[in-house]
């Protein structure tokens, strides 16, 4: 240890270990590049979060000082009772529980209020799992149209209420928007949508996978009846992780308690929530949540300067001829969308290496995360990376552009 210790503080020697255990390869990445993947960046696991795996990675681990009533959101050694409270509290709800996954709290909504036939507004631009979801609980999805910038309007979500209304002779079940969407990231008019929403009192479930945990947020201002939220994509947790928030109204419901009896045996698990069946998160997943937990309450209060850090970047890219950004500029979060047909892939269409020659150049510049061979239509994210980073990330494409040929203004 003392020797590989020596190499690196000379900067000399080589790695003397490059696999964990048979064929799983070292992942250095975070330690050794600047990562730009656009679903990783908010998902790094601080250093508490490393402790806190290799401490609790045993299975059942949380298992340890487990007493009656036997429900995971009651366990007090380590403070996972405590841990609940605090994330509804972080989210200003009621009520919280851990899932496995954002796409878990939209399954454990869907469950209680969707059933076969049933309608469920979603955006335009909604994600896979939450139509996976309507879908398993035998519902129907009705798509709320984008604006001209791609932009869900609270308007149009009323507009689209009505026609579900006059289609099918009722209202539709249940909203489902989310906050900042996969695509493009924009914000979408998540307060207004869920006025309307209460005004045909539909219950508004808020998709914050990309909010929670990066920046603030407040449930009930909003008016969301749930809040959904992705510990691996946006609390720096261990995957697969996240939490479903619900005022108190939806708790009966949501969180309803066995009722069924063996027919045999006689027994009966009253005290197990059906949606959640019984435990959800255990182990290394559950405490990476909790030991990044103090950091993620205060990078929430900092979210203005990675947007700010995020639009730098922007707009040095935008300052390479033939460069454009798909997603609404400014830009608002620091996830983006962007089109570098005008400009990188004009030199990937001469190039031996097609478009991986850009992956090639940024590799080289220590940078990794974008989708390799893309040089058209890609996202990106500067999450969590200095303004030292975001200079040197800035530069790089710029540099890149000049050793092309590819025009750049002042």
């Amino acid at each position: 240890v003392k020797a590989i210790l020596a190499d690196l503080e000379a900067g000399t020697g080589s790695p003397k270990v490059t696999k964990i255990a048979g064929s799983i390869d070292l992942r250095t990445r975070e330690e050794e590049s600047i990562n730009i993947q656009p679903i990783q960046a908010a998902g790094r696991l601080t250093t508490e979060a490393r402790k806190a795996l290799i401490s609790y990675g045993d299975g059942y681990s949380t298992c340890d000082a487990c007493r009656k009533p036997f429900r995971l959101d009651k366990i007090s050694r380590p403070g996972i009772a405590e841990f609940h409270a605090d994330l509804a509290k972080f989210v200003n709800m009621d009520q919280a529980r851990v899932v496995p996954g954002a796409r878990r709290g939209f399954q454990a909504v869907a469950g209680t209020l969707v059933n076969k036939g049933d309608s469920v507004v979603v955006s335009a631009l909604a994600h896979y799992t939450e139509f996976l979801a309507v879908e398993n609980a035998g519902g129907v999805v009705k798509e709320v149209p984008l604006d001209d910038k791609n932009i869900v309007t609270g308007e149009a979500t009323a507009q689209k209420i009505e026609e579900v209304k006059r289609e099918t002779g009722k209202l539709s079940v249940l909203v489902m928007i989310d906050h900042f969407d996969y695509q493009f990231a924009n914000e979408h008019e998540i307060s207004e949508i869920g006025k309307v929403a209460h005004q045909y009192d539909i219950p508004f479930l808020y998709n914050g996978a990309y909010t929670v945990g990066v920046r603030p947020v407040d449930g009930k201002k909003i008016g969301a009846d749930f809040v959904v939220g992705s510990g691996h994509k946006s609390m720096a947790s261990v995957a697969p992780s996240g939490v479903l928030a619900m005022t108190d109204e939806w708790v009966p419901k949501a969180l309803r308690t066995t009722a069924m009896v063996g027919d045999l045996t006689k027994r009966k698990f009253g005290i197990k929530e059906v949606e959640m069946l019984g435990c959800t998160l255990m182990g290394g997943t559950l405490l990476s949540m909790m030991a990044s937990f103090p950091a993620v309450k205060e990078r929430v209060l900092h979210w203005d300067e990675q947007v700010k850090r995020s639009n730098y970047f922007i707009d040095r890219l935008l300052k390479i001829e033939g460069s454009r950004v798909l997603s609404e500029y400014p830009r608002k979060h620091t996830l983006t969308k962007v089109d570098t047909t005008g400009s990188f892939d004009t030199v990937a269409q001469t190039h031996k290496r097609r478009g991986f020659y850009f992956s090639d150049e940024l590799s080289s510049r220590g940078i990794v995360g974008e989708f390799a061979g893309a040089t058209r239509t890609w996202k990106l994210n500067t999450y969590g990376l200095s303004e030292k980073q975001i200079r040197y990330l800035a530069e790089a494409f710029t540099g890149i552009a000049e050793k092309y040929g590819i025009p750049v203004a002042p």
